[in-house]
Parts: C-alpha cells; sequence; structure tokens
C-alpha cells in the first residue's frame, strides 16, 4: 500500500488475480465433484443395465450384499406418487438443484467441505434425473443390502451420493454454527 493509502495498481492486480483463483477453485471443487458423481452413477447403471437382466439378482457378499437390477419410478426407498410421480420428483430435483446453485453461490472458496457436499448432492440429483428424463420406467437401482426378507430398499450411486452429501453439508452448516457461536462468545 503506497503512503498515501492507495493500493498500487500491482496490488489491485494481485488482489484481483486472487479473487479469480479463488473463483476458479470453488468452481472446481464443486463442478468437480458433481461431474465425478455424474459419471460414477452413468458408468455403474449402463453396466448394470447392460451385465444384467431387469430383476436378475447376484449375490456379491452372500445373502447380505447382491447386485439387483431394478426400476423405480418413484422416489427415494419407492416413495411413488401415483402416474405422475415421474414428472413431480424431476419437478422437486429441479427444484433442489436450484437450492443448490443458491447454496453454492453462498459458500465461501475457502468452504471445501460445503462445496464438496453441495457437489455430491447435485451430482446425485443430476444422475437420477437423467435417469427420469430417458426412461419411463424410471430410476435405475441395483445396490441390495439385508439378510432374507429384511432389505433395505433398493438403491443407486447417486442415492449414495446424495446421502453422504446431504451429511457432509449438515457437518459443515453445524461447524459454521459452532465457530459463529465461538465468536459471539468471546466478544461478550
Amino acid at each position: 500500500m503506497a503512503a498515501d493509502g492507495y493500493a498500487s495498481a500491482g496490488e489491485v492486480t494481485g488482489r484481483a488475480d486472487l479473487a479469480q483463483a479463488a473463483a476458479r477453485g470453488k468452481l472446481t471443487a464443486f463442478a468437480g465433484t458433481a461431474g465425478v458423481v455424474l459419471a460414477i452413477d452413468m458408468f455403474t447403471k449402463l453396466l448394470v443395465q447392460q451385465t444384467l437382466h431387469i430383476a436378475e439378482s447376484i449375490p456379491v457378499f452372500g445373502d447380505f450384499f447382491r447386485l439387483t437390477y431394478i426400476y423405480n419410478p418413484g422416489a427415494a426407498f419407492g416413495l411413488h406418487l401415483g402416474p405422475h410421480s415421474r414428472f413431480i420428483f424431476l419437478g422437486l430435483a429441479f427444484v433442489a438443484l436450484g437450492v443448490l446453485v443458491v447454496m453454492y453461490r453462498h459458500t465461501p472458496a475457502a468452504d471445501r467441505l460445503r462445496l464438496f457436499a453441495i457437489g455430491a448432492i447435485a451430482g446425485g440429483a443430476l444422475g437420477n434425473v437423467v435417469d427420469r428424463i430417458r426412461s419411463v420406467r424410471g430410476v435405475v437401482d441395483f445396490l441390495d443390502f439385508g439378510f432374507g426378507d429384511l432389505r433395505w430398499p433398493v438403491f443407486n450411486f447417486a442415492d449414495t451420493a446424495v446421502t453422504i452429501g446431504a451429511l457432509l453439508l449438515l457437518a459443515s452448516l453445524w461447524a459454521e454454527d459452532q465457530r459463529r457461536d465461538q465468536e459471539e462468545g468471546g466478544t461478550r
């Protein structure tokens, strides 16, 4: 900073370069995570569709973990809202994606955990949106856990990414609340 209190052109340019680098890093963390999740989800669904028949189940770890190829016309855990489920869940997914974009825009570039979490949720949501758009049958699910007749509803990689992302997002928001409470407690 110059003696007159104004920043030199070099200092301003340096700050602008840092801001651009932070913005690129922020976008890379979010979009990179979403892209990887989407790619893995699409690849695993395609692999299942090309190697299994509908309703076929292959044991991976005995009865506990199987690959079971099904179509889920509803939402997570088989939630179904009748003949218009496809469009209702597509609409809800687009609303959720809009909320995620707003969250991304308000997330500081330094909060990598939150950016990763938002990216994982967005990538998983996009994976299931692609399925809903390309097939009236619904989303391809294939991960099947349980014992005998006590089974968790069949799900896919996108569902896993959304769940993990949501848990990480909660952790990030909780950590932010803790920091804020500590800062407010220290100023009293």
